[in-house]
């Protein structure tokens, strides 16, 4: 089988109903970004963060796979299939993926403030007062801005390894992750589903500027013929 790489993005959630904060200027269902998705935030009002992030994880559990998930998991029966995720809720997983790395944490899990290797799943809420086994505060398990990404250099080596590389419901601003299409070999295939692609010098690129349900029936259809 040959190996497809998936690198995907808000966009693909946005048609499940959930809100990216670049569709509203850095505001986030009225939150500041800065004061509840970086270091800083949680240090000075931990108890914001937590209720922004319990609102988040009720937001994903309401929130139901859409056809873009179910394609890519059905890609599974003809491809060697690898899903690297900027999201961080779990809608692949309900779809039937079953290869996929979270990139900027997942909304699911929460861990130590204290030590980042203790991660306990959460479907509730996160408290003030709920420690870890270390004593720890709870925190959410993400990424914040301002936090390197611990597992960007494996997604990189995944990114190597591909035989195809999709892109789906990310326009390539966010970096680490949108440095991710430069570890791929030139001259493998690669392809974009998103409703605004950015100019790009990319080789072997097919571009399809529609949203992620839509983009994902065309993609299907033209992976066809790369097996």
């Amino acid at each position: 089988m040959k190996k497809l790489v998936v690198l995907t993005g808000a966009g693909i959630s946005a048609e499940s109903g959930l809100k990216t904060f670049r569709d509203s200027d850095g505001l986030w269902e009225g939150y500041d970004l800065e004061e509840v998705a970086t270091p800083r935030g949680w240090k000075k009002n931990p108890a914001l963060v937590l209720d922004f992030y319990n609102m988040r994880r009720r937001n994903v559990l309401e929130a139901q796979p859409n056809e873009a998930h179910r394609i890519l998991a059905a890609l599974e029966q003809i491809f060697d299939v690898q899903i690297i995720t900027q999201n961080i809720d779990d809608l692949h997983e309900r779809a039937g993926s079953t290869n996929i790395l979270h990139l900027h944490g997942e909304i699911r899990k929460m861990r130590s403030a204290d030590d980042e290797t203790l991660v306990y799943p959460i479907d509730g809420d996160i408290h003030l007062g709920d420690k870890a086994h270390d004593g720890g505060q709870m925190r959410p398990h993400i990424v914040w801005f301002e936090e390197p990404v611990p597992l960007i250099t494996e997604a990189a080596r995944i990114a190597s390894s591909a035989d195809l590389f999709v892109i789906v419901g990310t326009s390539l601003v966010v970096y680490p992750a949108a440095g991710l299409v430069d570890f791929v070999h030139p001259d493998r295939p690669k392809f974009i589903v998103d409703k605004r692609v950015p100019p790009t010098t990319l080789r072997n690129l097919t571009v399809i500027e529609q949203p992620a349900t839509e983009g994902m029936r065309t993609l299907a259809g033209l992976l066809a013929s790369c097996v």
